[in-house]
């Protein structure tokens, strides 16, 4: 029975983007569990599977439902954003324009309900501003194109779920932006997720801001019991597995052993080091509220070894398979 049709966004196209979808898709196990399109441009693939040393057929389609869907052969909605050439390794804006261009159109076609999914490749944040579109980054460009007011980052690693209260602001900015509602919603949209992957009663544990949490008022000035605690009581009081405010260097080690299905960070950099530490090979970036599915691999556009044929695909494949998985469920 075919797979669930999964939108392949190539990402920036001066980024590793191009080869990693090359090299993912020239595995057979991706197309027993998919059907993978990408959106795109033709030639850059043609391009990098050059670079990469493989050979399949690039296969312009106009719709997902032309999709062959066999191994050996790319299925590509060719949007023709960037020409024959254009560089490698460099921050461009017509890169930018491109890299939101893929996007755009993936998310259109999953709002139709030609593709089950979105699955993407990394853009460039500079790249994206350059061209005109002043997004932090794919899930916040993803809640604008789908009318969604808030939205959640997920990291998915091998022993390791986290989810963000927030992410791509300054740690001042953080701190501030942090406030109960906001913490009760990130914590119910992970649970839901979790729920909805087969999990009846996740187990989740909610970082401090703080050293040691804290220590009692010790620490910071009371932010765990102004802006955490309330959200903890009101999720345990809807009968939620729900525990905190915990100090993030006893937490991550606590989940990675099994004590919860579930961290919930307080900031970018307090979620994303433990999920990259385990590998950036091994992450993937999962959009939590919004209409459609959307995972991401969980690392950049890798300028520097762009081009070079050497990028690790294995990120992108995890990326494919989860995407599948929450399609099916769905």
């Amino acid at each position: 029975m075919p797979g669930p049709v999964i939108a392949v966004t190539m990402g920036d196209p001066s980024g590793i983007g191009p080869e990693i979808v090359v090299k993912a898709l020239a595995h057979a196990d991706v197309y027993a569990m998919c059907r993978p399109v990408v959106i795109g441009d033709a030639v850059r693939l043609a391009e990098a599977a050059e670079i990469v040393g493989q050979s399949p057929v690039i296969h312009v389609i106009d719709r997902p439902a032309d999709a062959l869907g066999t191994v050996g052969t790319i299925d590509c909605i060719d949007l023709k954003a960037v020409p024959p050439g254009h560089p490698f390794g460099q921050m461009l804006a017509a890169s930018g324009e491109a890299a939101y261009r893929y996007i755009a159109k993936a998310a259109e076609l999953c709002r139709t309900g030609e593709t089950d999914a979105i699955c993407t490749a990394p853009l460039n944040k500079e790249a994206l501003h350059a061209a005109g579109h002043e997004f932090p980054g794919h899930t916040e460009l993803l809640a604008h194109l789908t009318g969604t007011p808030e939205v959640s980052m997920m990291l998915v690693g091998p022993k390791l779920r986290v989810i963000h209260v927030t992410t791509h602001i300054g740690l001042v900015d953080a701190v501030a932006k942090i406030e109960p509602g906001l913490v009760e919603r990130v914590i119910a949209r992970g649970r839901a997720t979790l729920v909805a992957a087969g999990m009846t009663q996740p187990r989740i544990g909610v970082c401090a801001i703080n050293p040691h949490a804290g220590e009692n008022g010790l620490f910071g000035h009371g932010e765990e019991a102004a802006k955490i605690v309330p959200a903890i009581e009101a999720c345990q009081a809807r009968g939620w597995s729900v525990e905190g405010p915990l100090p993030g260097d006893t937490l991550f080690f606590r989940a990675y052993r099994g004590d919860f299905d579930l961290v919930v960070a307080m900031y970018h950099d307090q979620g994303h080091i433990p999920i990259k530490v385990m590998g950036l090979e091994a992450g993937v970036n999962i959009t939590v509220g919004l209409p459609v599915i959307r995972t991401s691999v969980d690392h950049g556009t890798a300028f520097d070894i762009a081009g070079r044929g050497i990028a690790d695909e294995g990120s992108m494949i995890e990326a494919l398979r989860q995407a599948a998985e929450l399609a099916v469920r769905r």
